[in-house]
């Protein structure tokens, strides 16, 4: 089965400089027909205004990555309920952070520049265990001429990548113009393609940036054709769904 959630019917949210696009229910937007994905609990792309960002808020039991677009993401936290230090810095264009909430963390992220915008995705996972501790990694963008699929995340990063908490691998993708990126399917594993910019075909539909395709139970082969303006976006190769 697939399922296709195309950018202009997420939902949307605006608050102190901040706009969130949510694919799926998340805060205030609510849609019962899109709750998530598997372990893939929320896609959301953020768009932060010079000096705005999100407020210090908490997460516990929740792997968050986020993978930055355009800018750069200030980010600062701390770990555990007596606010023991954790990490804070910036993250660049092509870099992915990883956040393992584990038993609790507290953490924000914001728009450091002074002129210049900031677009970030970032996806939560639900993790398959309870109350680790909390942890924090950072993947540097892929070197130049790595533009197929790169692995990007794995779990407990054994399989190259950052580490998650969960049985799934994530990779990134930057095509350029009319190339194609091919990934064998598993028909036991559930798999989610978020595109990030540009535009492509997968199995025989348009995607345009924001776009998006759920695949369940799916075998063979997906392939990504770029188009004329190239392609980015995100696969991740997740348990199947119960």
């Amino acid at each position: 089965m697939i399922i296709q959630r195309l950018s202009h019917d997420r939902g949307r949210a605006s608050a102190d400089g901040v706009e969130s696009l949510l694919t799926f229910s998340a805060g205030a937007y609510y849609d019962p027909a899109w709750m998530g994905f598997g372990a893939l609990r929320a896609v959301r792309e953020l768009r932060v205004d010079p000096g705005a960002g999100l407020a210090l808020h908490r997460h516990a039991n929740m792997d968050v990555f986020s993978y930055v677009l355009e800018g750069a993401m200030g980010f600062e936290g701390a770990y555990g309920s007596e606010g023991e230090d954790g990490e804070r810095g910036t993250v660049r264009a092509g870099e992915l952070q990883w956040l393992g909430a584990g038993h609790g963390l507290r953490h924000r992220a914001f728009n450091p520049a002074a002129a210049a915008p900031l677009r970030f995705l970032q996806l939560w996972i639900q993790p398959d265990r309870l109350n680790a501790r909390p942890a924090y990694a950072l993947s540097a963008a892929p070197a130049a001429g790595e533009g197929g699929l790169v692995l990007r995340a794995s779990r407990d990063g054994v399989e190259g990548g950052l580490p998650v908490r969960q049985d799934l691998r994530l990779y990134s993708l930057d095509l350029a113009a009319h190339a194609q990126a091919r990934r064998a399917l598993d028909a036991s594993r559930s798999y989610w393609l978020q595109m990030l910019a540009g535009g492509a075909q997968a199995h025989g539909r348009a995607l345009a940036a924001g776009d998006a395709l759920g695949l369940i139970g799916e075998s063979g082969e997906l392939v990504l054709a770029a188009g004329a303006d190239g392609a980015r976006a995100l696969l991740l190769e997740l348990p199947p769904l119960a």
